[in-house]
């Protein structure tokens, strides 16, 4: 990979910064056909930080729905049969809307199922962002992945070849989490430090990272940005939520009422500072 320019970091520092404040500003509205285990704690994340969540799985209101949000979650953790037509059509109506779409592919490679429905959505909604953990990644792309449930046994660096060939064959930005947050256009891939290993204790902490992806990806556009920017900005506003709140946690308990509390109390010009790198993508990599 070619390093980019420091003025070049410097400058999506910033965007993320705008991103996180806009986000703020717009108070973006985000429609959610989500994981029913996670639901009350991506609505809740979403309203500190200053979002709009709801969240309607009904195939007989999605149109009316739509013509509220300002993004949607497609989040495919408690997938079932009555689910899948649900997100295919809000998928299909939020593209030809040009409403962004961010698709959380919960447990690909785990099931058949899982697997084929989130190449389905890939396929359907073009989403502007596929947001999963390394090995849902990697699963999606092809390549060789163990998961254990819907839980990654790999690391997210492990996936950089995997997301950057989605995010070119896709034409998407592909977020993959981990220890460090690695983003990517395809062209330039970022990485975002931060966090806690106490995340990794609460359940709906990778849901509430796509929850986020969708307000910021709306507050970047409303900002003039495009959805890489989003999708770093929610990426760094978890990880500075995560640092701050492990500081004063004594367990996962107390660690997820200070997150709760991070989110709604972050400073965007703080949590820009958890871009650790930028660096332009080498194509050779992905042939």
């Amino acid at each position: 990979m070619e390093p980019i320019t420091l003025s070049s970091a410097e400058s999506l520092g910033r965007q993320i910064a705008e991103t996180l404040q806009a986000t703020k500003n717009i108070r973006p509205l985000v429609h959610n056909l989500t994981n029913m285990v996670v639901m009350h704690i991506t609505a809740n994340a979403l309203l500190a930080f200053g979002a709009s969540p709801i969240m309607a799985h009904e195939k007989a209101e999605m149109d009316d729905m739509l013509n509220l949000a300002s993004a949607l979650v497609l989040n495919i953790g408690t997938l079932d049969l009555n689910t899948i037509p649900a997100m295919r059509m809000a998928g299909s109506l939020a593209k030809k809307r040009g409403i962004p779409t961010v698709l959380d592919p919960v447990g690909a490679g785990a099931s058949k199922l899982r697997t084929e429905t989130s190449l389905t959505l890939l396929e359907e909604a073009s989403p502007a962002v596929l947001r999963g953990n390394a090995s849902e990644i990697m699963a999606l792309s092809g390549a060789d992945a163990k998961t254990k449930g819907v839980d990654s046994l790999h690391d997210s660096k492990d996936a950089i070849t995997s997301a950057m060939l989605l995010a070119e064959r896709w034409n998407c930005t592909v977020s993959v989490s981990g220890k460090d947050d690695i983003i990517t256009d395809g062209c330039r891939i970022a990485r975002i430090s931060g966090g806690s290993p106490l995340m990794a204790s609460i359940s709906g902490m990778g849901c509430t990272s796509t929850a986020l992806t969708a307000a910021c990806v709306a507050g970047a556009r409303h900002a003039g940005f495009d959805a890489f920017t989003g999708a770093a900005a929610a990426m760094a506003a978890m990880a500075e939520a995560g640092s701050n709140a492990a500081q004063k946690a004594n367990g996962p308990g107390t660690f997820f009422t200070h997150f709760m509390d991070e989110l709604y109390a972050l400073s965007p010009e703080k949590a820009a500072l958890r871009l650790a790198e930028l660096s332009l993508a080498n194509k050779t990599d992905i042939q």
